[in-house]
């Protein structure tokens, strides 16, 4: 469903959490859940999601953006921020805005026994630069093309996925290669 700006710029269509259009709801396979409100809604310049993170899982993999901006607020749960160097622990309630720069990494991971329930908005940049420097990773964004990196080479077998356990072309497993469809 698109929503279409009135003459005047505003959008006249109301949306209910519960009632998202399926394109705007991602799943991994272990039940890490995003919900895209601002996508439904037809936002263009900010993102905003509801992340729904499940017990021993990340939120997303460790990485810091180049231009990109976030702010996270923990609405329910309770878990561990992993920023730079440190880990936090983290309660309903807690929140903390991440300014775009290369050399702020984080992640969030479940520690507790319910979902850790994250509140995630950012804009929404034309170009952006990820670094994943756990994996020795780079993943940029420029002109609606997404290219992956090892920070020596170009990699192809890679995926940005928090959760993601695979097998190697060696028979190994591995939590962060992945042969890309």
């Amino acid at each position: 469903m698109e929503n279409k700006p009135t003459q005047d710029g505003t959008v006249k269509k109301l949306y209910h959490i519960d009632n998202l259009p399926q394109d705007a709801i991602w799943r991994d396979k272990i039940g890490l859940c995003t919900r895209s409100l601002g996508q439904a809604a037809g936002s263009r310049n900010l993102y905003v999601n509801i992340d729904s993170v499940p017990p021993g899982a990340y939120s997303t993999r460790f990485h810091s953006h180049s231009q990109q901006e976030e702010f996270f607020l923990v609405l329910e749960g309770c878990g561990t921020l992993h920023l730079n160097d440190d880990c936090i622990p983290v309660k309903a309630g807690d929140f903390f805005a991440k300014p775009a720069g290369e050399g702020i990494a984080h992640t969030f991971y479940n520690s507790g026994e319910n979902p850790l329930v994250l509140l995630d908005v950012g804009t929404v940049e034309k170009e952006d630069t990820c670094i994943y420097p756990r994996d020795n990773m780079l993943m940029h964004k420029s002109n609606g093309v997404t290219r992956v990196f090892r920070l020596d080479s170009e990699e192809h077998t890679w995926t940005s996925e928090p959760n993601e356990e695979v097998v190697d072309e060696n028979g190994c497993t591995t939590d962060s290669l992945q042969v890309l469809k």
